[in-house]
């Protein structure tokens, strides 16, 4: 039998209309769609009516197992000549493991595509009314993991060159660890008062934000009970939220039903 191929997708940061075209072809395709806990689940609706859906979603200290069991999953469907997506959320190759679920399929002689998604570092913050750079304000970005603790030898970080040489940076689960990096990049040179930014279910309609600053953005997180998934975003950029902010805007002035959702999604097979 000739093997299958699997097409690596991502799918955007929650917001369903910001599938690409691509990706939206690949779900409506595949014979095997394996999703990730963060895909908007109204993506799935568009699955012929036979595809098989695996949930793959990892839970908090599982994750090396579940990754081991994905790439077992991924092989063992396209050698059963199986058409698979590997739905994730945002972009595959950004804190998607996708660069690894790609070498165990090259390893395996298995034919796959990468499919990038919108990350939510870009779009959560632009939903926000905040753009990452401004010819004004900031002329660099970084998109950094926000999860490695000193204490555990986790933090491989150079802050140095984080504090003093980006302008904005966006840290990827980074919620619980939040006072640290705010302390590791005030103690390496960034201005305490510097804008920050968390914007928790970026680009779906439970998005929230808040502002402050390095030396505040903590406390105010802990007194919203803000949770992940959420981006921390920390530059100038933040400040313009005051004045281009539009989706909460949007949220208030109307209501999107369902009808309208389907028909921006409902590409043509």
């Amino acid at each position: 039998m000739k093997p299958g191929k699997v097409h690596l997708v991502g799918a955007g940061p929650g917001d369903p209309k910001l599938i690409t075209v691509y990706g939206m072809e690949c779900i409506q395709k595949a014979d095997v769609i394996a999703y990730d806990r963060l895909v908007n689940p109204k993506l799935l609706t568009y699955a012929k009516e036979n595809a098989e859906l695996l949930y793959c979603g990892k839970s908090p200290g599982r994750h090396h197992l579940i990754q081991e069991e994905i790439h077992s999953l991924l092989v063992e469907k396209a050698l059963q000549g199986k058409n698979v997506t590997r739905l994730k959320g945002g972009d595959p190759f950004v804190f998607g493991r996708g660069g690894e679920e790609a070498e165990v399929l090259a390893a395996n002689g298995i034919e796959y595509e990468i499919i990038p998604g919108v990350t939510a570092g870009i779009a959560a913050p632009a939903y926000a009314g905040i753009p990452v750079t401004h010819r004004e304000h900031a002329s660099s970005y970084a998109i950094v993991t926000g999860h490695g603790r000193d204490y555990k030898g986790q933090d491989n970080l150079n802050w140095q060159a984080l504090a003093q040489g980006i302008d904005t940076i966006a840290f990827y689960m980074g919620i619980g660890n939040m006072p640290f990096i705010c302390e590791q990049l005030i103690g390496h040179g960034r201005d305490e008062e510097t804008p920050v930014a968390v914007i928790e279910w970026g680009t779906t309609d439970k998005q929230r934000t808040i502002t402050g600053n390095l030396n505040t953005i903590s406390m105010l997180a802990v007194k919203e009970e803000i949770q992940n998934p959420a981006i921390f975003l920390v530059g100038e950029v933040v400040q313009l939220r005051e004045k281009i902010q539009w989706f909460e805007k949007v949220i208030e002035s109307e209501s999107t039903s369902e009808g309208n959702e389907s028909k921006c999604l409902s590409f043509k097979n």
